[in-house]
């Protein structure tokens, strides 16, 4: 596939964007806001803003990506105070988390469709010296027009599952055209930058993973012991971020095991459907923001409909399943309940965080388990062995204090390529 056919692909599909949108503030409301931004159409206020500051973009899709950015943000917000930090995404989930983590000291807006037109008015609004790209996110459109308008654009923290290197490589020379295209990409692991250079990719450093650089909330501990004193004197398990059919496996998995769990699904828009889900199987639960005395006895669940809590929850917590394991959906983030210093178990499927989660066995900071029998076993497991959890909780801290200082090494790369645009 060439690039002028994937344009008209998407011409195709463009009438069929505004229903799409539509259907899904059904459930998420939000994504009926701000929707003249997903077509290159801005606040002409952002004018204003844009014409004190030369802008530093960076595009984080959704929560996951705005979270492992955080202290790359606090970086360039540091060294480059006379510069305006602009962040896009595609999820309002995304941009509701950039609000909590930075407020007003950043910019934020929706990232166009990959339309010619529409990223051609972006990049004309912003006039952005340096566009940034987190993980695998390839706009083959975007990537051609910052390269004509000599914009760099690095892709950082850059993994490829093999699953999505095939995939790409299935598009030959429009992925290809599209790698070579950026400036640089630093990669999370030797693996990714071996997979991209098979694509075609050049300019590959590898420098690791900037989640390791997340630092927990200021307040997290704090907030966890809070919790933790509501929570009674039961062991704590949590099963954190997790997908669409891990919740009916887990509860199969804790059935009976005089235990409290903590469920916290991944996707805010999915609290009600878990809740409904707790109804059916006639589990005594409560909600985390419900949550405000400490719980009756005979409560076996507490369903975390809350945002930005994650890193409380985990201080909260006894040990943790990170979920998106259990089920093929390729793993969630094991590095946060790492740097909390807490015991993991995780499924068979952590394509999305091989590396961390090979180097995290290997160390006696996680767990694997195969099916819901096994990690049934292994919750007894660490419910019944203190010494065990100890040992791992030592081992997690170790695991995430090793993996530091990809954000140092990300932001050298990116003042290279910023004073080359100015």
């Amino acid at each position: 596939m060439n690039r002028f056919l994937y344009s008209v692909l998407l011409y195709i599909v463009l009438p069929f964007v505004p229903l799409k949108l539509w259907w899904r503030g059904i459930k998420q409301p939000a994504y009926r806001q701000y929707w003249r931004e997903r077509f290159g159409f801005y606040d002409k206020s952002f004018y204003a803003k844009k014409s004190v500051k030369s802008v530093i973009w960076l595009h984080c899709v959704s929560v996951g990506e705005t979270r492992a950015a955080e202290p790359l943000i606090k970086a360039l917000q540091t060294q480059y105070p006379h510069h305006q930090i602009l962040l896009t995404h595609t999820t309002p989930t995304g941009r509701e988390t950039s609000e909590q983590l930075f407020g007003d000291g950043v910019l934020r807006v929706y990232l166009p469709y990959d339309l010619p037109f529409a990223v051609q008015r972006f990049l004309t609004h912003f006039q952005p010296k340096i566009g940034l790209l987190m993980e695998t996110e390839l706009w083959f459109n975007l990537i051609a027009t910052c390269k004509k308008s000599h914009i760099p654009l690095l892709l950082l923290n850059a993994r490829l599952s093999e699953k999505s290197a095939k995939g790409y490589g299935k598009l030959g020379k429009l992925v290809s055209e599209g790698l070579q295209n950026l400036d640089a990409i630093a990669a999370q692991t030797v693996v990714d930058a071996t997979r991209l250079q098979i694509l075609g990719a050049r300019n590959v450093q590898v420098f690791g993973n900037l989640k390791f650089d997340v630092k927990p909330p200021a307040d997290a501990y704090e907030k966890g012991l809070k919790l933790r004193a509501l929570l009674g004197k039961k062991i704590v398990f949590l099963a954190a971020s997790t997908r669409e059919g891990e919740e009916s496996l887990i509860l199969e998995a804790i059935r009976d095991l005089n235990i409290l769990t903590i469920v916290v699904p991944r996707h805010p828009q999915r609290f009600d459907e878990v809740a409904q889900l707790l109804k059916d199987v006639n589990s005594k639960f409560v909600r985390r923001s419900q949550l405000a005395t400490p719980i009756d006895e005979t409560v076996q669940i507490v369903l975390g409909d809350s945002m930005g809590e994650l890193f409380s929850y985990y201080a909260a917590c006894d040990f943790t399943f990170v979920g998106g394991s259990l089920l093929k959906f390729g793993g969630q983030n094991l590095i946060e309940p790492a740097i909390m210093g807490k015991p993991i178990l995780i499924g068979e499927h952590t394509y999305n965080f091989a590396d961390a989660s090979k180097n995290a066995l290997m160390l006696g900071a996680a767990i694997q388990v195969t099916c819901v029998e096994d990690l049934r076993e292994k919750i007894q497991y660490l419910r019944d062995n203190s010494e065990a959890r100890a040992n791992m909780q030592q081992a997690s801290l170790q695991f995430s204090q090793a993996s530091t200082g990809a954000t140092l090494r990300t932001m050298e790369m990116i003042e290279t390529h910023l004073f080359k645009s100015i």
